[in-house]
């Protein structure tokens, strides 16, 4: 859980610590306010939960897909971070979510496994599944790595090419 500097409603200051995390493998302040919680992270594979709180409905009273979507980009975030140095800056580029059926209530878990990475991409897969194991949504990504870092496996270090866009994870 992300240990706040600041007021958490204060605005967001570039180049500013206004939070710290004290692990690599750990949730960030949106993740910590949605209730995201992970259950293993190692070895390009990663499961996060989240219990379906009343916060996280949409106006039909299913769990929001914008909810659902952060559940399963993060899961994907932290595969990756199991295979880099810590500290290593990267971001989703890309993202798909396929809505397979609506959460009413209880937990929901995204399993998550990424391979790469090829240069700097690693691609990213994730399954949502309720407590039943029913599958609730399949999740698919891409992420880079900034610019100017090594990767893992790679001989040419520092890497070279067009940096992330900005935004992601």
């Amino acid at each position: 859980m992300a240990r706040l500097l600041v007021n958490g409603e204060q605005a967001r200051q570039a180049d500013v610590e206004q939070f710290v995390l004290s692990e690599w493998i750990e949730t960030a302040p949106f993740e910590d306010l949605l209730g995201l919680e992970i259950e293993q992270a190692a070895n390009g594979e990663a499961v996060l939960c989240l219990n379906f709180a009343v916060k996280h409905a949409n106006g039909g009273g299913v769990m929001h897909g914008g909810a659902l979507v952060t559940l399963a980009d993060t899961a994907v975030a932290m595969a990756i971070k199991s295979l880099l140095p810590e500290g290593t800056r990267f971001a989703t580029t890309q993202l798909n979510m396929e809505f397979v059926a609506a959460l009413r209530s209880g937990r929901v878990c995204a399993r998550a496994r990424v391979s790469g990475p090829e240069g700097r991409t690693f691609h990213g897969h994730a399954e949502l599944v309720d407590a039943q194991a029913a599958l609730i949504a399949r999740f698919t990504c891409v992420f880079r790595i900034a610019r100017g870092q090594e990767v893992p496996g790679d001989d040419q270090s520092p890497v070279t090419g067009a940096d992330f866009d900005s935004g992601g994870t």
